[in-house]
C-alpha cells in the first residue's frame, strides 16, 4: 500500500490531509509552518504536532509516505522553501514536492484540467491551466506590490478609506471598529499604530470590514466591491491569456470555468458577489462554480501523480 500527503501551508494556518491511491484517510488542522509568518521554532512545533496527529489518527508512520506536495505562497521565497524541504526531510519518508498554493487549489477542482481558480485569503493570487496544459497566473506578488482583495487588502484599503472619509465628511464605523478591535484609545494612537514599522497584520480587521459592509457602512461596501473588482480583473487577465494560448488549438474559445478559494471568497459575501458581477459583466455567461476549491485534497492530488519537475510561480507563465 502506498501511502501520500499533501499539504497546504498557509500563512495563518497548515492543513495536512493524508491518503492512499484512492482515499482520503485523515485530516488535521495546525498553526503556519510558513517561516514568512513564524520562527522556525514555532514552525517546527507546528509540523510536529500535525504529524503526530496524523499517526495516532490512522496508525500509518511517516516513514511510509511515499510521496508529499506542500502548497504554499511564497514558493520562490527561499527562506519559505528551504525550511520546508529541511524539515520535511527530518520527519517524512518519500518525495517532496512544492508547489504555489494557488496551483494545488487549482488542481482539487479540475484535477490537471483546464479552468480558473481565483484565491483570496490573507493574501490572493489567480491561476489557469490552458488546454495545453500551461498555467498561467496573474498577482501574487505580495502584500506590498499585490494581494488585491486579499485579507490584508480589506483591512489596510479599511483604514486607509476609513481617514479619507474623516477628510470627506463621510460616516464610518470602519476607524472606531479597529480602533477597538486593537484596544487603542484615540485616532491619534490608530494612526500610530497602523504607520509603525514592522506593520501590524492588517487581514485580521477584515471580518470586521466585511461585517460592516453587511450591516450597510457604504465606506465598507466600497471596498469589498473594490477587492472583488480587482480579483475579477486579474481573473480577466488569466482569461485572456489562455485565449491567446489556445488561439489556432481549439475551433472555438469557449471561457473557462472559474473556481474560488481562501477564507475571503469562501466567507465573505461582498467581495465574492462583486467578483462574480464583474467578470459575468466582462464575460456573460461564465461559470463560476459554487462550490469552493478544497486546496489541501488539490495537494493530495497532486502527490499522488507521478514525479514531475516543480515550477516556481516565476517560471509558470
Amino acid at each position: 500500500m502506498r501511502y501520500f500527503l499533501g499539504v497546504d501551508a498557509g500563512g495563518t494556518k497548515t492543513e495536512f490531509v493524508l491518503g492512499d491511491d484512492s482515499r482520503e484517510l485523515a485530516r488535521v488542522r495546525t498553526g503556519t509552518i510558513k517561516r514568512m509568518k513564524a520562527d522556525a521554532t514555532t514552525a517546527e512545533a507546528n509540523l510536529q504536532s500535525a504529524l503526530g496527529e496524523l499517526e495516532a489518527a490512522t496508525g500509518i508512520s511517516n516513514s511510509s509516505i511515499t510521496r508529499c506536495c506542500i502548497g504554499t505562497a511564497g514558493d520562490t521565497v527561499p527562506l519559505v522553501v528551504n525550511w520546508l524541504r529541511e524539515a520535511f526531510a527530518r520527519h517524512v519518508a518519500g518525495e517532496l514536492v512544492i508547489e504555489g498554493d494557488v496551483e494545488i487549489a487549482l488542481d482539487s477542482v479540475f484535477f490537471g484540467g483546464r479552468g480558473v481558480l481565483v484565491l483570496a485569503g490573507t493574501g490572493s493570487n489567480v491561476a489557469g491551466r490552458a488546454t495545453t496544459g500551461r498555467i498561467v497566473t496573474a498577482g501574487g506578488w505580495g502584500p506590498a506590490l499585490a494581494d488585491q482583495g486579499s485579507g490584508h487588502f480589506l483591512g489596510l484599503e479599511a483604514l486607509r478609506r476609513g481617514f479619507l472619509a474623516v477628510d470627506q465628511q463621510r460616516p464610518t464605523s470602519l476607524l472606531n471598529d479597529a480602533r477597538t478591535f486593537w484596544k487603542l484609545g484615540s485616532l491619534a494612537e490608530l494612526i500610530e499604530f497602523a504607520n509603525a514599522n514592522p506593520a501590524p497584520e492588517f487581514s485580521r480587521l477584515a471580518p470586521l470590514v466585511i461585517a460592516a459592509a453587511e450591516q450597510g457602512d457604504l465606506v465598507a461596501r466600497e471596498v469589498a466591491a473594490q477587492g472583488g473588482a480587482d480579483l475579477a480583473a486579474l481573473a480577466a487577465l488569466v482569461i485572456e491569456h489562455i485565449r491567446s494560448l489556445e488561439t489556432g488549438a481549439v475551433p472555438v474559445f469557449e471561457v473557462p470555468a472559474v473556481a474560488v478559494a481562501g477564507s475571503i471568497l469562501e466567507r465573505a459575501a461582498p467581495v465574492r458577489n462583486a467578483l462574480i458581477a464583474e467578470l459575468s459583466n466582462r464575460y456573460p455567461g461564465i461559470v463560476v462554480r459554487d462550490a469552493p476549491a478544497d486546496p489541501p485534497a488539490g495537494a493530495l492530488w497532486a502527490a499522488r501523480q507521478t514525479a514531475r519537475p516543480a515550477q516556481s510561480a516565476l517560471e509558470i507563465e
